[in-house]
């Protein structure tokens, strides 16, 4: 009596899907290697005598303090005193809204950077945030 299983499995893996695999790469990176040429040239711009650096800041800094004061750091475009003085506490977003519009709308690209401290809240950035894109400033926010 044959008590044997008839059923056996096949343990053995399909090498035809191996090699169509293997021919695949190959084909590829022969393909790339005759694309990729060593000296590949690149056209640099020349240099020209009429660049010109400027050193000079067109840029208002809105400063935000710790307890959510503004201090305006003005453009070097800017000919006008700051009204509010040298103060070390800074100003609220009401007493120095209309002054920083006037000063970023003097200047040539209408950027205003928004500086602030660490534990300076959302809404006080988020404020002059708003203001730039209601006036359509361009905006940078400077981090450390």
């Amino acid at each position: 009596m044959g008590f044997g299983t008839q059923n056996k499995i096949k343990i053995e893996g399909g090498m035809a899907s191996m090699t169509d695999l293997v021919f695949l790469l190959l084909v590829f990176f022969i393909i790339m290697s005759t694309m990729a040429e060593k000296n590949t040239p690149v056209e640099l711009p020349q240099p020209s005598e009429s660049l010109e650096t400027s050193k000079v800041n067109t840029t208002t800094t809105v400063v935000i303090t710790d307890n959510d004061l503004y201090q305006i750091m003005l453009s070097d475009a800017s000919n006008s005193d700051n009204p509010f003085g040298v103060k070390t506490d800074g100003v609220s977003y009401e007493e120095i809204r209309d002054f920083l519009i006037t000063e970023v709308e003097k200047t040539p690209e209408m950027k205003v950077k928004i500086a602030g401290a660490r534990k300076a809240s959302y809404e006080a950035v988020f404020q002059i945030l708003a203001l730039s894109k209601t006036k359509g400033w361009k905006p940078v926010l400077a981090y450390d």
